[in-house]
């Protein structure tokens, strides 16, 4: 049996979660070379509202691309984590910020909450990259993607003019996650 790396990230509409999830999959596939399918929903409200993305990492065909069995859960709201964290594997992780998610269910997975939005509004100067320091701190994490695959769909896939801001948003979260690795 082949690797396989189910990652849900979730919280609101207008936190750049689908994007996230886009860049993560593109990284994986594309430059990675692993296979990796993405899907996205969204409540009605999209700003505001529910919002998660799906990515599956495989090195094998993707026979069924739906998550079911997380290994890392992306939770940056309270209703996410809630939502969420009965579908985290045994020995998963839930990956919060400890600024918007105050309480976590029980369950047999690592929890690390970290200041996400925090770290990003400080150091980078602009909360939107909240969700690229994330996906630093997921990719410390999981160690599922290369760093340097990455920083390519980042450059790739942000707005023109806002690379510089979000690559440093990204290596924040990669220096908050060291020693954090399991």
């Amino acid at each position: 049996m082949g690797f396989r790396c189910e990652i849900r990230l979730s919280g609101a509409g207008g936190q750049g979660l689908l994007l996230a999830g886009k860049i993560i999959a593109e990284a994986a596939a594309i430059y990675d070379g692993k296979l990796a399918t993405q899907a996205q929903s969204y409540g009605p409200e999209a700003r505001g509202g529910a919002s998660k993305s799906d990515v599956v990492i495989s090195d094998e065909d993707i026979d069924y691309p739906v998550v079911t069995n997380l290994d890392l859960l992306l939770a940056l709201t309270q209703e996410a984590v809630e939502a969420y964290a009965d579908d985290v594997k045994a020995g998963g992780t839930v990956l919060t910020d400890s600024d918007l998610v105050e309480s976590i269910p029980e369950g047999d997975f690592r929890v690390v909450s970290l200041p996400i939005a925090a770290k990003a509004r400080d150091v980078v100067g602009k909360d939107v990259t909240a969700n690229l320091v994330a996906v630093g701190i997921i990719a410390g994490l999981t160690r599922v993607v290369s760093p340097g695959s990455l920083e390519s769909a980042i450059r790739a896939r942000v707005p023109r003019g806002t690379e510089d801001s979000n690559l440093k948003a990204f290596r924040v979260g990669l220096e908050m996650a060291e020693g954090l690795a399991k």
